[in-house]
């Protein structure tokens, strides 16, 4: 496929520009002569590959994912079977049924405002690079410096969210493994089964997008199901169930604070349950590239990824607080895991063990996909130069499609953050808020971007006269929870419970901060065009 010379946008940088806003398009002219791949209409065969090109990238990644694919990759990642039940505790101990339920519609109404910015961007810039791109694009000055910056979050909310996913499957499994046969749930039996874990969706990945695909696919039925099947189980076999008004009412503070206003801070703290759960559907964006009608599809997968989730989550958390029979007994349970005990104490133990089947099945699939988005958010930034060792971690293999490398790169950095949990026992919390930190910062930027910036001109997927109020309100709740979940969560504050997300959160930051002022300010210049360099293999191959 050849591109003319008007089409061809050059990289970012001193001299850029970006077609339908930049200086070099005169938008006094007839709008029909301006190349604009945002609004470029989707439907004849290699429309998907016409606007990647306009923004500057050949197509090497295979597309293959239809828009019911894309939509599922997100699910999976957001995952209300893998969440919603690991953090469980987090809510329990803090802040009670007040923020499990009514904490979670609040919650998943304010991140549906961040979805709807955010998709409205990724329609007119659908690229695998997603935040830290859009970011260059809308940028109206330094726009290598916000590309570089917002990628670096985005890369460290990635690989801490697939850190938690897979070590909250690792205790989910362990409190399965605890009940079948008996093993003993122990801090390194939990890391060993982590290991196993995220090697596995190392491998899975590895194999291919089909793959990939059709797992997604399954794994947004067995979670719809599968929460249909739990609420059922415990709506209908239990004997007693908790009076409705303690479902949605009831606040409990088991932080050790007892300072005037305690509860109503733990009550806060809660809500990372929710937030943390509503994570990774940044991942619709980052599989644009192997999506079908991207600019269309992407969006909507974002937007419904999220919607979805609310409302099933919500029915699966009431069901779940509904039928809690021993409140304090099923928050410490010795399997590490309160939902799993719940289950236990109010359908029997074999329903209870199956329920809980699902819940590890459905937090298996998460971890893949979120390993999936990891990936090829790094794969693009390696692509532009932005990670150490780019020329690794940038390659496709020709033959499947993936880029390998960048895969191996996420599931041996998630390993080096799940680490600490060897001796760190707020690990996982400390896990869950680095990803919303550092992910919700990422999500915000470029709508931030976007709403200073008058030229901005939207894809087919838009909010019309509603986009200036969404994105305001989304970047000040993003502002206010992250100042929220780097707060202490425990008292009295020691080594072992330190909520150490201000610490890794603030490396990142002040890595990326000198590593700009440093070198990178000299040699980074924001998304690179690969479209003119000469085709690779797996360019060659893709279709």
């Amino acid at each position: 496929m050849s591109i003319s010379p008007q089409q061809r946008v050059p990289r970012f940088g001193h001299g850029s520009r970006v077609p339908g806003w930049d200086d070099a398009v005169d938008l006094t002219k007839d709008p029909a002569n301006v190349p604009d791949p945002a609004v470029t209409p989707a439907a004849p065969s290699g429309t998907d590959e016409q606007l990647l090109a306009q923004l500057g990238y050949r197509q090497e990644l295979h597309r293959r994912l239809s828009g019911f694919s894309n939509f599922a990759v997100s699910f999976s990642i957001i995952s209300i079977l893998a969440g919603a039940i690991t953090s469980y505790g987090i809510a329990m101990t803090a802040g009670g049924p007040l923020s499990i339920t009514l904490g979670w519609l609040f919650v998943g109404g304010m991140v549906t405002l961040v979805a709807l910015a955010m998709a409205e961007v990724c329609s007119a810039y659908p690229t695998a690079g997603a935040l830290y791109w859009w970011a260059a694009a809308l940028a109206r000055r330094n726009k290598p410096a916000w590309a570089w910056f917002v990628g670096w979050f985005n890369f460290l909310g990635e690989v801490a969210v697939t850190a938690a996913i897979d070590f909250g499957a690792a205790t989910t499994t362990m409190a399965f493994l605890s009940l079948t046969t008996g093993i003993t749930v122990t801090t390194w039996n939990t890391f060993l089964t982590f290991l196993i874990i995220i090697v596995a969706h190392g491998l899975l990945n590895t194999f291919g997008v089909n793959l990939v695909k059709l797992l997604s696919d399954v794994s947004a039925w067995w979670h719809l199901v599968g929460v249909a099947v739990i609420v059922a189980v415990l709506a209908i076999v239990p004997d007693h169930h908790k009076p409705i008004g303690q479902v949605f009412f009831e606040v409990k503070n088991a932080t050790g604070f007892s300072f005037a206003g305690a509860a109503f801070y733990a009550v806060l703290l809660g809500l990372l349950m929710a937030q943390y759960t509503y994570t990774g559907y940044d991942a619709s964006a980052h599989v644009a590239e192997e999506t079908h009608d991207a600019a269309r599809s992407a969006p909507r997968g974002i937007v419904s990824s999220v919607v979805v989730s609310v409302i099933a989550g919500f029915f699966l958390l009431f069901a779940i607080t509904w039928a809690i029979q021993d409140y304090d007994a099923e928050s410490g349970t010795a399997l590490k895991l309160p939902p799993a005990q719940i289950f236990i104490d109010a359908s029997g133990r074999r329903l209870g063990e199956f329920l809980l089947f699902i819940c590890v099945v459905a937090q298996f699939f998460c971890g893949m996909a979120s390993v999936t988005a990891n990936s090829r958010m790094s794969y693009a930034f390696s692509r532009d130069g932005a990670l150490p060792g780019s020329r690794i971690w940038r390659k496709v293999n020709p033959r499947t499609g993936t880029p390998t490398n960048s895969i191996w790169l996420c599931v041996v950095c998630s390993t080096i953050l799940v680490v600490p949990s060897l001796w760190n026992s707020t690990a996982y919390l400390a896990a869950t808020s680095i990803a919303v930190i550092g992910l919700y910062i990422a999500y915000v930027a470029p709508v931030f971007l976007r709403l200073r910036n008058p030229d901005f001109r939207p894809g087919p997927w838009n909010l019309g006269r509603w986009s200036a109020l969404v994105g305001w309100t989304a970047i000040v709740w993003v502002g206010i929870i992250t100042v929220l979940f780097v707060l202490p969560t425990t008292s009295p504050i020691k080594w072992s419970n330190f909520n150490y997300t201000i610490v890794a959160v603030g490396v990142v930051a002040l890595a990326a901060w000198l590593s700009w002022i440093l070198s990178a300010k000299n040699w980074f210049t924001g998304p690179r065009h690969t479209v003119d360099e000469p085709p690779t293999p797996a360019a060659q191959t893709a279709g």
